[in-house]
Parts: structure tokens; C-alpha cells; sequence
């Protein structure tokens, strides 16, 4: 904390006649007596290295958090309105989340208490993040309270001591891609193969990438070139055609004025659900303003469908030619984020008596070498070249598993073992090794392999099924980051527990909180609205149906004047103050789980389909093994007023 900023201290005080209300005040070293000059404060014991302090008289009103920063120096507000609004209203004062916390001398690894009203939320986690050894809930120091950003979200309950079997998917899952780099190879792949194999022009491989631009839950009209973003009710809010916005009119045009509802589904539509068609949404936006801008250069017959399944087709070469795959394993530092408590979670799921399992589309030798990277350093022998020491956290490995077929059970998949030196697969009945013809005697497993772990490819989940010895499907967790070839079909065709782990995520909870006072004032600003036209559409009712005589008819035309020219005055200021909200976390798409104030098309597919949501695999280290998940209480519109939140 630097020597000119005053400490920031938690302090019990009496406020509004509550002594049990808190709140926080300056250090003695700080200007207190002259913002509570009728307030003597006494000193009376150190807690988590902050001062304690009693009042002893009452205080005339209640900070929710004092702080040396105002919230304006961390976000820039262009309205000013809304920046009036949120910095002097006596209802919601400025406040700060998270990360102003941190900016105030907070350390990650202490206690702070952040008080909002009646409201107490505890930010707190176990070891600062620039810790090298990762603190898990079985380390002395686990067990408290845990970052909101790293929370585990919970939809449908789920008492871990029923878990048998904790699996995982690899890629974006226990293996974190990192955007700027991944995405950025596969779509200078795809060019490539646009150019060179498809016959697009050359001035493509000029174009470039920004990464940030898309987001998931996106869906792609194939047909028309447009990008939309939909609510959970499959109503289009926001729309472009390439990269332009289109107007609300011909968004209703387009989507809205249709007799029968369109299911925004293949084939006429594509599904952004998984982080690895960021490259593709973002190159078909692309090619769509080139065809338009320059329809003579691309293929001959190529429409906006046709564009599309070019580049799928381009995306697919990529995968098929290991050319990705190659770049990734010759630096996986360069493109994979070091997530250092995924082998300390494994540890710990493992000795609570559970078994784990590995279930990729990836194939063996690629999954050999990014589990490797995740675990190095970290197993038996801590060396940098590839072994076989991370088996020792697995029972079970499935690689090219061809998901989300490999969830259904009558699946004919063949179930090959894998050899771990050569990669050879030898044919297996079930998962038993068969003899080969000629042979005496079968295969045993190489001798030394860690804790008996077996590596297969192929297959489908009733052989994961009898190798793990699962008995009910309820009593099997998997960890994935994809709504269909993860979740959606583990969920519903197996009822298997899901917990799907969103890395957007963190920014965004705790972007909410840093926001939650801005949010308060859009309610605001909106129940204002309704208020003016209320009393609008009760005058001009008065004026068309009751008997007035002229005096009162022009004193009733005047407020209406007066009370439209409001109503104009507020929908503007609100509309503006949404839009910048909107803007604050993503410039383009907003909020991932919200569109306008509705849940997003992919925050539904989350609340439906994954009991547990959170933003990556290793936060299930942060808890109990045995945790019983409880969600909160689900609130219908006519209980927001009526019920205390």
C-alpha cells in the first residue's frame, strides 16, 4: 500500500440504529474525525492487520464502502447522467469490487470484508495468485472462502459423496488454450487452406485476426451472412451482416415478422458453443463484407452458405493434417496456459476414493504430449521430456473418442487398447486384450506403467461403463467445456452429473461486481420509465373518456406535454447508460449470459444442461471433495418484491 493512500479498515459502528450493521473507515492516520466530526473514535484491537474501531456515538449515515479511489477512476463513464447518477445518489453511493480491492492494498491472501448495505460478501483466497505452489482445500491453508471469480456455480444440486467417478475432457478443459495464440493458428491455418487448396484470392492471407471480437453462444445465419445473438426465449437482440450492425428494423424484417418461429438450427444455422470456432465465426464475417465489397473475386457460385462451408471445410484440413496440432506440440507453453492445481486436484479426488478418467477426441500421441506439459515438474521424475508419469492420476484413458457419439451406448465404436511406447492399438472384447492370430500367450501392459492406468481409443461410454465398474450413471461427474459434445448429450442421453467450465467466466463475475451499483441505477432508471408512461397513458385516458371542461383539459394537456418530454429525457438517458453497460463487457456482444435483461441463448443452455458451472477445471480444487453443491433459490418476477434478496 503506498504511503500516500490512507489504510482501508473494517469498522463495527452504529448505523441507522443498527448495531450490527459494519462499516468500513480510514486508518488513524487518515482525515476520519473531519468527515465524522461529532464521532469519537478509540482503537481497540488489530483483526487480519486492520484497525478495529467503535464509535462512541451514533453516526448520521452509513458508507457501504469507503475507499480512497472513487469508482470513476475505474470506469470511465461517457454518459454523464449515469455518472452523476451512480456518484451522488444517496440510495446506491460509489462503491468498488474485486480488483479495487486489490488496487488498494488488499492482499489475495488475507481476509476483507466488502459491505454493501445489509450485504456481506467475504473475498478472500487461500494463496496469492503469484504463489508458486497452488493451494488446494486439503493444504492447512484451504478450506476458506474463495474468490468470486473462481466460485463453483451450482444449477442443480449435487452431493459429491455420491460420485464415484470424476471425469474430464482434455482440450479446453484440463488442457486452457490461450486465445491470442491457439486462435490465432488456427485461423492463419484456415487461410491457408482457403487459399492454396480452395481457390480463394491471395490478398486473403493479409487479413488478420482479433481474437477478442467473437464470443461464444453466437449463431451464424448461413444463409443471409448475418451474426446474431439471441436471448433464452430465441429472439434476436443483437444482429450483423459481416461486420454491420443492423438496424432494429430490419432485425424485426428479418426475424420477427415470421408466421412460424424459426428454431435458429442446422442447417440453415451454425452454433458458436465451443471456443475453437471463434476463428471460423470471426473468417466468415470476414469473407462476407469481402463478397460484398468485392463480389467478383470470390469462387464462382459461392454464396454466404457456400462461403461458410468452405471454411469449415479449410478448419477441418487444419485438424486432419496436424498442422495445429504439430505447432502446439513443438512449443506448448506458447499456446497453452500452465494451470499448476490440476495434478493437486487429481491428487486430492483420487485420495478421497474416487476414480478419474480422461475421455478426449484427441488421439494418443497428441495426449501424451499436452498432459505431459500440464503435469511436468510436477511427477514422478520432474523432468521436461515426455514419459508416462501422469497416468498415475487416471484409471481410465479414452482418446479419440469421437464425442458426443461416444455417449451413446449403442454405439458400435470398436475399443482398441493403446501401446504407449509404439502407439499400435490391439483389438480388445469389452476392454479384455484379445490374442492375436499365431499368438500363445496375450499382450501384458508394459511393465512400469503408473497405478495400472489403461489408454484406449474408440469405444463408447458402456465400456467406460464396465472398466470403471459404474453401476448408476448418476454417480459419475464429467468436466467439459462444450454445450453438445461435452454436456448437452451426457446430460440428457446418460444422465451423467456435468460441471462445464466457462473461462469467460471470471472476468465477467467479477466485472458484475465491480458494476453491481451501475446495474442498481439501470433498474432504477427503468422503473422510472414505466412510472412516467404510466401516469402518460392515465392522462391521455382522462382526456379521451371522462368529461372535462376546457380549464382542465389544458391543465391535463400541459403535464402531458411536460411528462412526455420526461419520458423522452429517461428512455435516452437509459438506453444510453445500457448501451455503455453493455459495452463495459464486450464492445460489441455484451454480457455473455445476458441479452439486453434477459439470460442469453447460452446462459439457458447452461442453467438447463450443467449441474455446475465455473471458469476452469482446477477450481474444483478449492473445494471439499465430499462438497454438497446447493444452488440458490430460483426467484419468479412477482417474488423480486416480495421476498428479501
Amino acid at each position: 500500500m503506498s504511503a500516500s493512500s490512507p489504510a482501508l479498515a473494517i469498522s463495527l459502528a452504529t448505523c441507522n440504529n443498527n448495531p450490527k450493521r459494519l462499516i468500513p473507515s480510514l486508518a488513524s492516520d487518515s482525515p476520519l474525525p473531519r468527515l465524522f466530526p461529532n464521532t469519537t473514535v478509540t482503537r481497540t484491537t488489530r483483526l487480519f492487520n486492520s484497525t478495529m474501531r467503535i464509535p462512541k456515538e451514533t453516526v448520521s449515515f452509513c458508507l457501504s464502502l469507503f475507499s480512497p479511489t472513487p469508482l470513476s477512476s475505474l470506469v470511465r463513464f461517457r454518459s454523464s447522467f449515469l455518472r452523476r447518477s451512480l456518484l451522488h445518489t444517496k440510495a446506491f453511493p460509489a462503491t468498488t469490487g474485486a480488483s479495487q480491492l486489490r488496487a488498494a492494498g488488499c492482499s489475495m491472501d488475507e481476509h476483507r470484508e466488502t459491505i454493501f448495505g445489509d450485504n456481506l460478501w467475504l473475498h478472500h483466497v487461500a494463496c496469492s495468485d503469484g504463489d508458486k505452489k497452488p493451494c488446494i482445500w486439503s493444504s492447512p491453508e484451504g478450506g476458506n472462502n474463495i474468490n468470486i471469480g473462481k466460485q463453483i456455480f451450482c444449477n442443480r444440486s449435487l452431493n459429491m459423496k455420491n460420485i464415484v467417478a470424476v471425469g474430464f475432457d482434455m482440450d479446453y478443459t484440463l488442457a486452457q488454450y490461450k486465445p491470442e495464440t491457439f486462435e490465432s493458428l488456427a485461423y492463419d491455418g484456415t487461410i491457408r487452406k482457403l487459399v492454396y487448396d480452395l481457390g480463394y484470392p491471395q490478398e486473403l492471407l493479409e487479413w488478420t485476426f482479433d481474437w477478442k471480437y467473437m464470443v461464444r453462444g453466437l449463431v451464424l445465419d448461413k444463409k443471409r451472412g448475418n451474426i446474431l445473438k439471441m436471448d433464452r426465449h430465441k429472439y434476436v437482440k443483437v444482429a450483423y451482416h459481416g461486420f454491420r450492425e443492423l438496424s432494429k428494423e430490419d432485425k424485426v424484417g428479418t426475424y420477427g415478422n415470421t408466421l412460424i418461429r424459426d428454431s435458429f438450427d442446422e442447417p440453415d444455422y451454425a452454433l458458436i458453443d465451443t471456443l475453437f470456432s471463434l476463428a471460423e465465426a470471426y473468417l466468415f464475417a470476414q469473407l462476407v463484407d469481402f463478397k460484398d465489397n468485392n463480389p467478383g473475386k470470390v469462387p464462382e457460385g459461392a454464396d454466404y452458405a457456400h462461403m461458410y462451408k468452405d471454411v469449415r471445410a479449410a478448419v477441418d484440413l487444419c485438424h486432419r493434417d496436424g498442422t495445429l496440432k504439430k505447432m502446439v506440440a513443438k512449443d506448448p507453453k506458447k499456446y497453452i496456459n500452465d494451470d499448476t492445481a490440476i495434478v493437486p486436484m487429481l491428487k486430492m479426488l483420487r485420495d478421497s476414493g474416487r476414480s478419474t478418467f480422461l475421455v478426449t477426441n484427441s488421439l494418443w500421441d497428441y495426449t501424451n504430449i499436452v498432459m505431459n506439459f500440464l503435469c511436468r515438474t510436477r511427477t514422478i521424475d520432474g523432468n521436461n521430456t515426455c514419459n508416462f508419469d501422469w497416468l498415475q492420476y487416471f484409471d481410465v484413458v479414452i482418446t479419440g473418442s469421437a464425442k458426443p457419439g461416444f455417449f451413446h451406448d449403442d454405439s458400435r465404436a470398436n475399443l482398441f487398447e493403446v501401446d504407449l511406447e509404439s502407439g499400435m492399438l490391439q483389438n480388445t472384447d469389452d476392454g479384455t486384450p484379445m490374442p492375436q492370430v499365431g499368438e500363445i500367450s496375450l499382450r501384458l501392459l508394459p511393465e512400469g506403467q503408473p497405478n495400472g492406468c489403461r489408454v484406449f481409443q474408440g469405444g463408447n461410454v458402456g465400456h467406460l461403463h464396465k472398466l470403471l465398474s459404474i453401476e448408476s450413471s448418476s454417480q459419475v461427474l464429467y468436466v467439459g467445456d462444450h454445450i453438445y459434445g461435452d454436456i448437452l448429450r451426457s446430460k440428457k442421453v446418460l444422465g451423467w452429473r456435468t460441471m462445464l467450465v466457462v473461462p469467460e467466466l471470471e472476468r465477467e463475475v467479477e466485472l458484475l461486481w465491480e458494476l453491481k451499483d451501475m446495474r442498481k441505477q439501470l433498474r432504477l432508471l427503468r422503473n422510472e420509465r414505466d412510472h412516467i408512461e404510466d401516469r402518460i397513458h392515465h392522462l391521455k385516458w382522462s382526456l379521451k373518456f371522462e368529461d372535462l371542461n376546457e380549464d382542465n383539459k389544458q391543465q391535463i394537456s400541459a403535464t402531458l406535454g411536460e411528462l412526455e418530454d420526461q419520458r423522452d429525457e429517461k428512455r435516452l438517458s437509459h438506453q444510453q447508460a445500457q448501451r455503455e453497460c453493455h459495452q463495459m463487457f464486450h464492445k460489441v456482444w455484451g454480457q455473455l449470459m445476458k441479452t439486453g435483461y434477459q439470460n442469453s441463448r447460452f446462459a439457458h443452455q447452461v442453467e438447463r444442461f450443467a449441474c455446475l458451472y465455473t471458469s476452469q477445471v482446477s477450481n474444483l480444487s478449492l473445494y471439499s471433495p465430499d462438497k454438497y453443491y446447493r444452488p440458490s433459490e430460483d426467484f419468479m418476477p412477482h417474488e423480486f418484491h416480495i421476498l428479501p434478496l
